[in-house]
C-alpha cells in the first residue's frame, strides 16, 4: 500500500464519488482528497474523512491551493464541451507547479485514432500532459455501459431503443469498473508512469442484443430500431436535447456502428483483478432504480 497524498478532481461527479469510494478500499481517507468546484456539496465524502478542497479547472488560483502536497493527481475529464482542452491545460499546469509526481487522465479508447468526436478534445490533452514533463498514466476508458441504460426510460416509454450504431459492437463497463482501475494506478507501488491502458468491457454486444436484455428482464417487447445519422439527431433534438448534445451522442453511435467502441483485449480486468461487471447486471439495476 502507497502512503502519497491523493487528489481527485471531479470527485462530486459519478466517476469522481466512485473513484473516492474505490480508494477508501485501498487507503486511509487522509490520504486522499477531493477537489469539486464547490466543496459545499461534498459534505458526504468529508463525513468519511476524505479532504474536500475547492479546485476548478477554470479558476487556477484554486488548483493551486489544491494541488499543494500532493503526490498523485486523478484528471478526471471536463464534461464541458468545447472548453476541456483549456480546462484541463489549467489543470496540467498547475499540477507541474505543485510538482505533482503523476498524473493520470481518464481519456478515452484509442483517443490517438479513434473517430469518436470527444477525441479531439482527449487526444490534445493527452499531448499537453506528454509535454508537461509530469508523469503520467493514461486511462483510455471505452464507453460507460450507464451511457446505454440512461436511454432505458425512453426506450420502455415509446417501446423501442432507437440508435444510429447499427450493428456495431460495443465493449462497454461501468463506471465503478472504471473507478477500480483509477483507484489501482493511484495506489499502486508498481510503476505505471508512462502506461497506456486501453480499457473496455470483457462483454461485447450489439444494441439488438441491449434491446433484448431490456424485454427479457422488463416483459415488454423493445424493439431495436436502426436510424441513420441524421435522422437520430432530428429525433434527439425534437425531444429537446440541445444541439451540441445531441450532436455528440448521434456521432458517437455512428463511429461505435464502425468499431470504435469495440476492444477484446481484455486490458480493463486484467488490472482491476476480476472480469467487468456484465451489462445485463447494468440494465437490473437501471430497472430498479
Amino acid at each position: 500500500m502507497s502512503n502519497h497524498r491523493i487528489l481527485v478532481t471531479a470527485a462530486g461527479g459519478q466517476l469522481g464519488r466512485l473513484t473516492i469510494n474505490a480508494l477508501l478500499k485501498r487507503v486511509p481517507a487522509g490520504q486522499i482528497v477531493a477537489g469539486l468546484r464547490d466543496p459545499t456539496k461534498g459534505a458526504d465524502l468529508a463525513a468519511k474523512g476524505v479532504s474536500v478542497v475547492a479546485a476548478d479547472y477554470s479558476k487556477p488560483e484554486t488548483l493551486d491551493a489544491a494541488f499543494t502536497g500532493i503526490d498523485r493527481l486523478l484528471l478526471i475529464s471536463s464534461n464541458e464541451l468545447g472548453q476541456r482542452v483549456a480546462q484541463h491545460r489549467n489543470v496540467i499546469d498547475a499540477a507541474k507547479r505543485a510538482g505533482v509526481k503523476l498524473i493520470a487522465y481518464t481519456s478515452v479508447l484509442r483517443a490517438d485514432t479513434s473517430k469518436l468526436s470527444v477525441a479531439q478534445e482527449h487526444l490534445p490533452t493527452e499531448e499537453l500532459i506528454r509535454a508537461s514533463g509530469i508523469p503520467f498514466v493514461l486511462l483510455r476508458n471505452g464507453w460507460y455501459t450507464e451511457n446505454y441504460t440512461a436511454s432505458i426510460p425512453a426506450a420502455l416509454a415509446h417501446d423501442a431503443l432507437v440508435s444510429s450504431a447499427r450493428d456495431g459492437l460495443i465493449a462497454s463497463a461501468t463506471r465503478a469498473d472504471y473507478a477500480d482501475a483509477a483507484a489501482i494506478v493511484l495506489t499502486s507501488t508498481d510503476d505505471h508512469a508512462g502506461k497506456v491502458y486501453e480499457l473496455a468491457g470483457d462483454q461485447a454486444y450489439t444494441l439488438e442484443d441491449f434491446a433484448t436484455e431490456i424485454s427479457k428482464q422488463s416483459g415488454r417487447t423493445i424493439p431495436y430500431v436502426r436510424l441513420p445519422e441524421a435522422e437520430f439527431k432530428a429525433m434527439m433534438l425534437n425531444a429537446g436535447l440541445p444541439e451540441e448534445l445531441a450532436e455528440l451522442i448521434a456521432t458517437s453511435n455512428t463511429a461505435a456502428a464502425n468499431g470504435a467502441l469495440f476492444d477484446d483485449s481484455h486490458k480493463l480486468s486484467r488490472l482491476i483483478g476480476r472480469k467487468t461487471t456484465p451489462f445485463a447486471t447494468t440494465i437490473a439495476e437501471a430497472l430498479k432504480a
